[in-house]
């Protein structure tokens, strides 16, 4: 009986066994062994490997690839149904899923980014044009205090106008990470996806992942406040030392965080736990493998920041030959004034930008967890069983997402 796909142990039937008792056997062989063959026979499947003679070759072990391929059985590659081998994944394979998700289910990857990508970008251009305050004129003759409070000026614009952009970047990774890990998921399994689908898994789980998404900002807000704030009570030169030593500390507890709690969006969607026991969950899955996803993560940020620069550099230079006023402005550090051409032309490249690296990172972030769970819990087995791979058993009605 083959109880793994693909080999079979020691004393299994070969195919020549097929003919069964039923079958006739050549002549001469009727009611006795093969021609040539010793009466003394060992009982099938009770067999043992020859013995190492002395001074001569260890004989190989019964075993998967033991020996070559003559001494052994080789290892079977892992079933793929979908995007990715079941078994543990290495770096190009999690990125090579990501991207291979994007093309197998394009229509549908697309239609979600570009479509979170355009809103987004309309309200972030209408905010630009009324809203948010321009950037205030550089002046090159004002004097030291003069120059200590325009940037002063400008960092408060700044930090104004990254508000309402750090708003909408966290409603589109809630509304991407809803719907594409979905996607991912379905493409692990080699099902097809479609909008309505994804909708319909989505749509019990916004609530939790919404909790989630406002919880682990503001995680970061308070670790960045308990670092920076004693400095700036303090003031002075030593509040300053005291202001840089603890940002400094408050980033790498950030850092820490984030990859510790990197994997709770894909449980809080497809393990159907709350936003506290996601955070747990994320944490022992990422225990003794912190490294790893850390390497993965940075990787895959600086691709996605390489991809940025590549389609939005051009765009945003194009936008600004396409307004000469916008163009006078950088060059002679006058008040940022964009025209619509500018905001439109630039906005294009932020759309098309977006809708590249939303599926990457999301895809990414799926399949670390669906790694993970591989490594440590078996996740292969159940996959491969919802997946229909013959040898795996069946799968339970309406199994379409790794679930624990």
């Amino acid at each position: 009986m083959n109880d793994s796909p693909g080999w079979a142990s020691p004393g299994s039937p070969s195919p020549s066994d097929d003919q069964g008792a039923g079958a006739p056997r050549p002549s001469g062989e009727q009611g006795g062994p093969a021609p040539q063959w010793s009466e003394n026979q060992p009982p099938p499947g009770q067999w043992s490997p020859p013995a190492a003679q002395p001074g001569g070759p260890v004989p190989p072990a019964p075993g998967w690839g033991g020996g070559g391929p003559y001494g052994g059985w080789a290892q079977p590659p892992a079933p793929k149904p979908g995007v990715i081998p079941l078994r543990p994944l290495g770096v190009g394979e999690i990125l090579d899923g990501a991207v291979s998700t994007l093309r197998a289910h394009w229509r549908t990857v697309l239609g979600i980014t570009l479509t979170v990508s355009v809103v987004v970008q309309l309200v972030q251009i209408l905010l630009q044009r009324y809203v948010l305050p321009q950037a205030p004129a550089f002046d090159p003759n004002a004097s030291p205090s003069e120059v200590l409070e325009q940037a002063g000026e400008s960092l408060r614009v700044s930090m104004i106008s990254a508000a309402p952009s750090m708003l909408l970047g966290l409603t589109a990774t809630f509304v991407t990470t809803a719907l594409l890990t979905f996607v991912v998921s379905r493409s692990v399994l080699g099902r097809p996806v479609t909008f309505g689908d994804v909708w319909r898994d989505a749509r019990p789980r916004l609530v939790p992942l919404l909790g989630l998404t406002l919880l682990l900002p503001l995680i970061v807000l308070g670790v960045t406040a308990v670092g920076v704030l004693p400095g700036l009570l303090i003031g002075s030169v030593a509040g300053a030392v005291l202001v840089f030593l603890g940002g400094l500390a408050a980033l790498l507890v950030v850092i820490w965080l984030t990859v510790r709690f990197s994997l709770s969006y894909s449980v809080v969607m497809l393990e159907g736990q709350g936003v506290r026991a996601s955070l747990r969950r994320s944490a022992k899955l990422v225990r003794g493998s912190w490294w790893r996803i850390f390497g993965i993560l940075l990787l895959t940020a600086l691709l996605t920041a390489l991809i940025a620069m590549i389609v939005a550099i051009p765009f945003t230079m194009l936008a600004l030959a396409a307004d000469g006023e916008a163009m006078d402005s950088v060059f002679s550090g006058g008040a940022s004034q964009y025209s619509w051409t500018f905001l439109i032309v630039s906005g294009i490249g932020a759309v098309i930008t977006s809708a590249i690296m939303y599926p990457i990172s999301a895809g990414v972030t799926v399949l670390l967890y669906v790694d993970q769970r591989i490594r440590r819990e078996a996740l292969d087995l159940e996959l491969a069983r919802a997946a229909g791979v013959p040898g795996y058993g069946s799968a339970s009605p309406g199994d379409t997402t790794p679930r624990s």
